[in-house]
């Protein structure tokens, strides 16, 4: 089957379906993204040799742009899902890049630190549960707005608050941009880029999601308290060259519709640019 029948399928048979209760409830499209992968559409773009579909970007773009149609919140978590996986399918384990290619691995992107507002102390994220093993039995510990990064051996702790995070909580792994580690070199002054899981010990996202994205994408804060994980998931080189892991996120973000942005018109027809949210964290 191919992935435009496969696409069709789904649209017709989930997506289209339960669109009218997502966005009237704000409801994270959990049946949609099963269907999704069952179809082999979270896959589409991993190469085929580790199970996936081996598609680019302009087939991705318009699986964007007709899910977008059908249904905002799912259309902004699948664009959120393909830049991620562009990185992930460059730079990750052959292990996470079978995960996704079967249908089992939601990703998306944690690029914007929030700013000041919420919080007392200037979050927007709600304290970490009494007794977090990374805060003690409170929430003085929080840390400020802004990202921190340090490295301790082959071990990374990352700090931050990252807002827009499209499927926040629902997502299975998170690029995650911070500053560069100490002792890795770069004296460039660009991001890093860190492939984080979502169950990984220190990650908080609100109750409610508090996000600007459409209605039910789960679009909300997470907060990092801080997320200790191994040196080795950076995506990319340490020596600072990390141009390349950059060009790539912003030119898919670039590239993928975001709801509303796409013309009328036929599965194949070629989507409006978008504004890349997120990609300014990067410059």
């Amino acid at each position: 089957m191919s992935y435009r029948s496969a696409l069709s399928y789904v649209l017709s048979t989930t997506i289209g379906p339960s669109a009218e209760q997502t966005s009237a409830r704000g409801r994270f499209p959990r049946a949609s993204v099963v269907a999704l992968g069952e179809a082999g559409l979270l896959g589409l773009t991993v190469s085929g040799h580790l199970g996936g579909g081996g598609l680019g970007l302009v087939e991705a773009a318009e699986v964007v742009t007709e899910v977008s149609r059908a249904c905002p919140a799912t259309g902004a978590v699948l664009r959120s899902h393909y830049a991620a996986v562009a990185l992930i399918e460059a730079y990750g384990t052959p292990w996470v890049r079978r995960r996704v290619a079967a249908g089992h691995h939601l990703s998306t992107l944690a690029l914007t630190d929030i700013g000041d507002g919420g919080r007392p102390d200037g979050s927007n994220c709600p304290a970490p549960p009494t007794g977090s093993p990374s805060t003690g039995s409170s929430s003085t510990g929080w840390a400020p707005t802004g990202s921190a990064v340090t490295r301790t051996g082959d071990v990374v702790a990352l700090r931050a608050q990252k807002r827009d995070v499209v499927a926040a909580g629902e997502a299975d792994s998170y690029i995650w941009s911070a500053p560069p580690a100490d002792g890795s070199g770069s004296g460039s002054g660009r991001p890093s880029l860190w492939l984080v899981p979502a169950d990984a010990p220190g990650l908080y996202v609100p109750a409610r999601p508090n996000g600007t994205g459409p209605h039910g994408s789960g679009t909300s804060t997470v907060c990092a308290d801080p997320v200790l994980i191994p040196a080795s998931a950076i995506l990319g080189r340490e020596d600072g060259r990390r141009e390349d892991v950059l060009s790539t996120v912003i030119e898919w973000l670039a590239a993928l519709p975001t709801a509303g942005s796409a013309p009328r018109g036929s599965v194949s027809a070629a989507p409006a640019p978008a504004q890349p949210v997120g990609a300014e964290a990067l410059a």
